[in-house]
């Protein structure tokens, strides 16, 4: 009598699909990791930028309205950019008054509840408002509402649903994440994309 051939651990548990539950969230905290990365070094820009903007006002006694604007500008494209890596990397603000304490799957039915519930109808509900204010921005390609100031606008006004596809994905992602926990299949993301364990002090 043979015996059954054995099972690895990947075909348990719909084994393919949490598969591809886990490619999905390497791929978008990938995405997100780099666009955050990139990004960020707008920070350096605006800096710069601001630092010349006050130099000239008070030393120079020269204005420059397109370099005002894009200090701005520049600081609207950053923040709204890197909000689905502050998502990945758990720095938006959190109330946490029991969070911290609960285990792994408490925090993963946790989050999974406030994604679908709260975050993904919050990107919606801001995409489908975006939407027609972002078509009429490229319709009439907006520029600054100051004489002399920064032209396309609608380029910034368009980082309004970046920031909606890309918070949206990221939390799909911890959606998954949270499925692939309950499912415990959470080894199949690295240590970086887990949930982090309180330490008792």
């Amino acid at each position: 009598m043979r015996s059954a051939a054995p099972k690895t651990r990947g075909t348990y548990r719909g084994g393919h699909q949490v598969q591809l539950l886990a490619g999905y969230i390497r791929s978008v905290s990938a995405i997100n990791r780099w666009v955050g990365l990139t990004l960020s070094w707008l920070a350096l820009a605006v800096v710069l930028v601001c630092f010349t903007v006050v130099v000239q006002r008070y030393f120079l006694h020269a204005t420059q309205l397109w370099m005002q604007d894009l200090y701005v500008w520049l600081s609207g494209a950053m923040f709204t950019g890197v909000a689905g890596f502050a998502l990945l990397r758990n720095d938006h603000v959190r109330v946490d008054i029991f969070y911290g304490r609960w285990s792994v799957r408490g925090k993963a039915i946790a989050d999974l509840v406030g994604v679908v519930l709260f975050l993904l109808p919050f990107v919606v509900v801001v995409a489908l408002y975006a939407m027609p204010f972002v078509q009429r921005s490229w319709r009439i390609y907006e520029g600054s509402a100051n004489v002399g100031g920064m032209p396309g606008l609608f380029i910034l006004k368009s980082f309004i649903l970046v920031f909606c596809v890309l918070v949206g994905l990221q939390g799909i992602a911890w959606v998954c994440r949270s499925i692939l926990v309950l499912a415990d299949r959470e080894d199949l993301l690295p240590e970086t994309l887990r949930y982090r364990t309180e330490t008792a002090e």
